[in-house]
């Protein structure tokens, strides 16, 4: 009996091992559009949740053609936060610190916005300093201690300067 089951088994296992090598990691997504005024526009949308396991919408774009502006804009659930402007995010990743200015208020329907669950930051200079698809841990304080970015959002986010719009 133990030698019929291994024999079932083996290629069972063989079968996922080789599956789990033949699937391609998480591919980044950065989608194309025009805004109301249509003006194109690049982005990277997800949802990422922090260390206390609230959720977070994370928006990286760019506006106009590349080399445009970059902004990154997190987003909380309306009535649960309100976030408070001008507030710097802080990113680390490793020995790596930086400092991304709150750019909320210079955005007409965000500093209209009495909800004041988004906030959006300067994202260039990070994507000027990275040169890899690095882990980030992102700072908001007052707001999250602590929100993990993973590698593969990081590649979406070093897209955006180059991407098709």
């Amino acid at each position: 009996m133990k030698s019929l089951l291994s024999l079932l088994l083996a290629p069972l296992l063989a079968l996922g091992l080789w599956l789990s090598l033949a699937t391609p990691p998480a591919q980044a997504l950065v989608h194309a559009h025009n805004d109301e005024n249509g003006t194109p526009v690049v982005r990277s949308l997800e949802s990422l949740r922090d260390l206390d396991y609230q959720s977070w919408q994370v928006v990286a774009y760019r506006e106009g053609p590349p080399g445009g502006p970059l902004k990154l804009r997190i987003v909380g659930y309306p009535g649960k936060v309100r976030l408070d402007h001008p507030t710097s995010l802080q990113v680390r990743s490793g020995h790596f610190r930086w400092e991304l200015a709150d750019v909320t208020l210079a955005n007409p329907q965000l500093a209209g916005d009495g909800r004041a669950a988004a906030a959006e930051f300067d994202l260039a200079p990070l994507l000027a300093d990275l040169h890899q698809d690095r882990p980030l841990r992102l700072v908001l304080p007052g707001v999250f201690v602590e929100l993990p970015v993973p590698p593969f959002v990081v590649a979406e986010w070093r897209s955006l300067p180059s991407a098709a719009g």
